[in-house]
């Protein structure tokens, strides 16, 4: 599979570019200056000036992180619409539910109140990825402690709700590695379209 990782240059982008090399797919990075990824393949674009053209022939791409959330989905939503290819968001656990009045972990006494920003604005993103139906796309929350230093344990569990849910010890964490493995196995199912799915140990 033909695979582009938007972002490729951060943490997850990175490892997400070795997972998919080592699953023997052709992994492209997107980024914004000298490409640190191990991909060989490279387009420097900023993201608001990716095209069509950018895109054209790739089965899925992952972008890490959106600066500009909402406006750069649209903007990729734009140039995706019509076509095969699948958009793969990872846009945070902040928006997920909690309980039965639909309060999201966000909301919660002990969300960090520095985050809350972020993960607002990354819940507004998948607000407006839900009203547009004419592309494909997932929206990938990590865990709710992501873990940039644990180990790459090769497990990993893909949860397609937006219900946060938490392991037999009570947890709801994955580390980077395992993310990464996480997401090239959901790139390659090609399922949950127009979802959010979770990613966790």
């Amino acid at each position: 599979m033909k695979i582009a990782v938007i972002a490729a240059n951060g943490k997850a982008g990175q490892l997400i570019v070795k997972e998919a090399q080592a699953a023997g797919h052709e992994v492209t990075a997107i980024v914004r200056g000298e490409n640190r990824s191990a991909a060989t393949n490279v387009i420097m674009r900023e993201i608001m000036n990716i095209t069509a053209e950018d895109l054209a022939g790739f089965g899925a791409f992952t972008p890490e992180t959106l600066p500009l959330h909402t406006k750069s989905v649209a903007h990729l939503g734009d140039v995706l619409a019509g076509s095969d290819a699948r958009l793969y968001v990872v846009g945070g656990a902040g928006s997920m539910i909690v309980d039965d009045k639909g309060t999201k972990l966000l909301e919660t006494p002990d969300f960090p109140n520095m985050f809350v920003p972020l993960a607002s604005a990354q819940s507004e993103q998948l607000d407006y990825l839900r009203m547009r139906d004419d592309f494909n796309w997932t929206f990938v929350s990590p865990a709710a402690e992501f873990d940039a230093e644990g180990e790459r344990t090769g497990k990993f569990e893909i949860v397609a709700s937006d219900k946060f849910t938490v392991d037999a010890n009570g947890n709801n964490e994955i580390s980077y590695a395992d993310y990464a493995l996480g997401m090239v196995a959901l790139i390659e199912a090609g399922s949950n379209n127009h979802k959010r799915v979770n990613i966790r140990h």
